[in-house]
């Protein structure tokens, strides 16, 4: 078949290298140059774990995932994900909490956690009360750099890659199947989404501390902090010496298009936090800062899928914060929605509408 792919993000080139492996004649388009700057998937760094609270369905892909990324690693130029192992902190540990249900789900599927309990955090740089554990099949991925070396790889394949070129839906006349990759684009290529897909932004800080040693690892992990309350989470410090936090959250609406200025209230908000939990970060200068767009799916599950009214069209959307992690298995969805199979493996990524709302809608409201 003959398949263009609008939209070059992580999932994006994830999807045109597996329909290519497939032996499909693959035109892969973007808006603008690869990695696009305002894409998701352009950072220095996002987070690959299995922890999911007690959803076991998401924890069993994401270890397929994890071993696909080692096989990444390995045809990699250089390393791209880091499996440091990922500080999981709670300050109440109970049944029907995320992080209590995470750590349990993983002792279950035999993932090796490390617990520990009040006061014995095991990293010195934390002031916490509370407990948790460290997650050691977990890690953080060099995201920009996955997203220019999977395509990198694409292209070397076969896969015809243009670049700063127009992505409308309809204007792809010579190809059999069109995926729709869009990221936060997508529900602006596809109106009809806009009741299930909505854009906002997460405030994403760069930070440098006085001396990176101290937070690199093993002296300082990659960590989520009482993430399903106060949504904080960041990452040891990269080669540049750059220590990135970030918030998982309401975020604010936003056009994919339009400015996208961090509010003040955020960065107010990630001073008091390192204040009360990392002092010796608390004075470090934010090198960098942005919005993170979020194509938030109603029910926090992704859509991939075939376009119920438009059958030559595949959906590859509502990546809702947490598709990055996904990707080396993503690309299969997207690749057998195109040829019509896995139907029962993808049934939790199916075409839904409002009257399906699952996981993630309250907390998203």
């Amino acid at each position: 078949m003959r398949i263009t792919v609008i939209g070059a993000g992580v999932v994006g080139v994830a999807s045109a290298l597996e329909l290519r492996a497939r032996g499909h004649a693959v035109r892969l388009v973007e808006a603008g140059r690869v990695p696009r700057p305002e894409a998701a998937s352009t950072d220095i760094s996002k987070l690959v774990r299995p922890d999911y609270g007690a959803d076991r369905w998401y924890r069993d892909l994401m270890l397929e995932a994890r071993e696909r990324w080692l096989a990444w690693n390995a045809v990699f130029e250089r390393p791209l994900y880091h499996e440091t192992g990922l500080l999981v902190l709670a300050s109440r540990w109970e049944p029907g909490g995320f992080e209590r249900d995470s750590h349990d789900a993983l002792v279950d599927a035999g993932v090796p956690v490390d617990r520990f309990h009040p006061g014995e955090t095991p990293i010195a740089a934390w002031r916490w009360a509370g407990e948790g554990y460290v997650d050691r099949l977990a890690g953080w991925a060099e995201s920009g750099a996955v997203v220019a070396a999977l395509a990198a790889r694409a292209v070397a394949a076969g896969v015809a890659l243009v670049e700063d070129a127009p992505t409308e839906v309809d204007e792809v006349t010579d190809a059999d199947v069109v995926v729709v990759a869009a990221g936060t684009w997508t529900h602006h290529l596809l109106p009809e989404l806009a009741d299930r897909l909505v854009t906002v932004g997460q405030p994403v800080f760069h930070l440098r501390p006085p001396d990176p040693a101290d937070w690199a690892p093993p002296r300082f992990l990659p960590f989520a902090c009482d993430i399903a309350t106060t949504g904080w989470y960041g990452f040891c410090a990269n080669a540049d010496g750059v220590v990135k936090i970030a918030n998982h959250g309401a975020g604010v609406r936003i056009h994919p298009d339009g400015p996208r200025e961090v509010p003040a209230e955020a960065e107010v908000a990630l001073r008091s936090f390192l204040v009360d939990h990392l002092p010796s970060l608390a004075d470090a200068p934010i090198v960098g800062r942005r919005l993170c767009p979020y194509s938030d799916s109603f029910d926090g599950d992704f859509l991939i899928d075939r376009h119920p009214d438009r059958p030559r069209v595949v959906v590859a959307a509502g990546g809702s914060g947490h598709a990055f992690k996904f990707a080396p298995v993503l690309g299969e969805a997207v690749a057998d929605r195109v040829e019509g199979r896995g139907g029962d493996r993808w049934a939790r990524f199916a075409w839904r509408t409002l009257g399906q709302r699952r996981t993630e809608a309250a907390r998203k409201a």
